[in-house]
């Protein structure tokens, strides 16, 4: 299933835990109209419920607390007045964020692509609003393509953070997953380099190739074997995935070739161009 819609409007949809995986490509820009705020107007206040200290009791209408309470709302107070710059980009993250997490099935997994430059704000707010026992990885996803800078090490990655729903029966299964390449085939017996090995958190790929069969135009398209990696590990046959910033709709294209179900949502028009006739058995709506 296919939607061209803006996220948010569909996401209410579906019952909760509908998904094994959630993939989130988000854009790094949203486009929008950043407005900073002075610190004062940056100050989150919380209050505590009497009865459970633990709990969220923030009833504001329209304002997400997080499943953390206080504690989330306080170090979201504390990061956005060190940064405001970040205030809008979380803004429009963060009820996306939590639809996800409530649309995560128990045994599910989400799958977090940010830029370099916002991962490490979005994994200190995740800890606090879903709890570190639910952070499982922080995937490198490392290229060398296009031009290199000469004033600083060149930046050649992408960051993928890793949540479960629950850290106690989530399913993961590394058997499952394309083998890799030993980097010292050398070092290692001849049966296990031939048969390669299973890949770290360190993930070696490159991108799509402008002259590749993957291509298909869209600027921000990723390549099918870090979706592959990603479906393979975290979900079985028959299972459903979603993205809801499809984009080119590599995620689909992943799943449905491993036999797993899909939804994808984007609200660009030429994102669903793409999709569509990438794939073209696909239900657009």
């Amino acid at each position: 299933m296919v939607f061209h819609a803006d996220n948010l409007t569909v996401l209410p949809r579906f019952a909760d835990a509908s998904f094994t995986v959630i993939y989130l490509d988000p854009p790094f820009n949203t486009g929008r109209a950043q407005t900073r705020r002075s610190t004062t107007a940056n100050r989150i206040e919380t209050t505590q419920d009497a009865a459970n200290e633990t709990d969220a009791a923030v009833k504001t209408p329209g304002r997400i607390t997080g499943f953390k309470g206080q504690q989330y709302d306080r170090i979201k107070g504390d990061l956005l007045r060190y940064d405001d710059r970040f205030d809008d980009y979380w803004g429009f993250l963060e009820p996306r964020i939590v639809e996800a997490w409530r649309l995560l099935a128990d045994d599910g997994t989400l799958y977090l692509h940010l830029d370099y430059r916002e991962a490490h704000y979005a994994k200190v707010l995740l800890d606090a609003l879903f709890g570190r026992e639910s952070f499982l990885n922080e995937i490198i996803w490392a290229y060398d393509y296009g031009a290199k800078s000469k004033n600083r090490w060149p930046t050649k990655h992408d960051t993928i953070l890793v949540y479960v729903k629950n850290p106690r029966g989530y399913y993961f299964d590394s058997s499952t997953v394309d083998r890799e390449p030993y980097m010292a085939p050398g070092l290692v017996t001849a049966e296990k380099a031939a048969s390669g090995k299973l890949p770290t958190d360190v993930w070696w790929h490159t991108i799509v190739s402008p002259t590749g069969r993957e291509k298909t135009g869209y600027p921000t398209q990723k390549p099918e074997g870090i979706l592959r990696r990603i479906v393979q590990a975290s979900s079985r046959e028959g299972d459903w995935v979603l993205d809801f910033f499809a984009g080119s709709g590599t995620t689909g294209a992943v799943a449905g070739a491993l036999a797993r179900n899909y939804v994808l949502i984007d609200e660009s028009p030429d994102a669903i161009a793409v999709i569509r006739k990438r794939l073209p058995g696909a239900t657009f709506e």
